[in-house]
């Protein structure tokens, strides 16, 4: 199922806050799925979304963290976050429709879908690469977010987007969440389909061990789609490459900006949404304390964390900073993290006439 020069990954025991752990991907992920004790699924825990080779052994061993992290990755599953704040049953019925293109306009087998209910108010439904044969990448996550946009987009179900990170944590199969008590349990297509959302709360109160699907048939209608979605990122590319290329930058705050502050953004939109906004502030000179003011409240009025939405606005606001910004575009990378530099280091910039 793995690659065998992408089969690391990392475990989180505990919140995102804990340590990441260097483990084996797929013994990791079956782990969970059997219910292996030393999976201890009674506690929360996560798994990275993305698989990953030597070069990310080496940064965590160096580093300690998964902060900063720009290598290739891959994903045995490409997986979507569908969630409705406070409506469970609006919730399912979007899981349903986005489970029947799966199904119906991808070709995946039903007993290949790996749907959950999330163990709060939400459903997490994943498929297998092995349908299509995704090759590593660097933009791989890239190409995963965008394919899962165009399989929403038929399913006319919004997700959250911003769970596509490199090295996002996704709440691993089995286990349990700290706030409902309840566990990220896999249910059938069937279930899915045809159970209310009391009866698939009920099933989440105990954790269920399953079969990891394995296919080994090829689905034409996910290749073709995964291929659009890489051309997608490709143009995107070019074009942020072009617009560094002739110096262009936006004179105006743009619609989207606006259209935030004035009114916050739906959960799957909102981290997407919140980045940009402080980019496109940061292209029109903003500095990083006025982002912060004019952001913060819209990001926490539509349900982001003060975590997340203070990490999203300073990884925003720095990818469109002048030199940031130039690197990012040459080497076809992002901002993931953005830590203050120590006082020495500040003051040498200082007399080496940096900004």
């Amino acid at each position: 199922m793995f690659p065998s020069n992408f089969c690391l990954g990392f475990r989180v025991l505990g919140d995102c806050r804990q340590p990441r752990r260097l483990v084996d991907a797929g013994a990791a992920l079956a782990a969970y799925a059997a219910c292996d004790p030393r999976a201890e699924c009674q506690r929360e825990a996560y798994l990275s979304m993305f698989t990953f080779g030597a070069d990310f052994r080496e940064h965590l061993a160096a580093t300690g963290s998964t902060a900063g992290f720009s290598g290739p990755c891959w994903a045995p599953f490409v997986w979507w976050d569908v969630d409705r704040d406070g409506d469970p049953p609006a919730a399912l019925g979007d899981a349903r429709r986005l489970c029947a293109v799966l199904t119906d306009s991808l070709g995946i087998a039903d007993d290949d879908v790996l749907a959950f209910v999330s163990g709060n108010k939400g459903f997490h439904l994943g498929i297998p690469s092995a349908a299509w044969q995704p090759a590593p990448g660097r933009d791989f996550h890239r190409i995963a977010r965008r394919f899962a946009e165009a399989a929403a987009e038929l399913a006319g179900v919004t997700i959250d987007v911003s769970v596509y990170d490199r090295v996002r944590c996704f709440r691993a199969p089995n286990s349990r969440h700290p706030k409902s008590g309840l566990h990220k349990r896999r249910l059938a297509v069937d279930e899915l389909m045809h159970l209310g959302s009391d009866a698939i709360l009920k099933l989440a109160v105990k954790p269920a061990d399953f079969e990891l699907p394995a296919p080994t048939y090829r689905r034409e209608p996910a290749a073709a789609l995964w291929a659009e979605a890489a051309e997608r990122v490709r143009r995107e590319a070019n074009a942020r490459a072009g617009r560094l290329a002739s110096g262009e930058v936006p004179n105006k705050l743009n619609r989207a900006t606006l259209d935030f502050i004035r009114e916050g953004a739906s959960a799957g939109d909102r981290h997407r949404l919140l980045y940009s906004a402080a980019a496109n502030l940061a292209e029109l000179g903003a500095p990083l304390p006025l982002c912060v003011a004019l952001l913060t409240e819209a990001a926490l009025d539509c349900g982001l964390m003060p975590t997340d939405t203070r990490r999203a606005i300073e990884n925003g606001w720095a990818s469109a900073r002048p030199g940031i910004r130039d690197v990012c575009g040459a080497i076809g990378g992002e901002v993931i993290a953005v830590q203050p530099a120590s006082a020495d280091a500040s003051a040498n910039a200082g007399k080496c006439g940096a900004p």
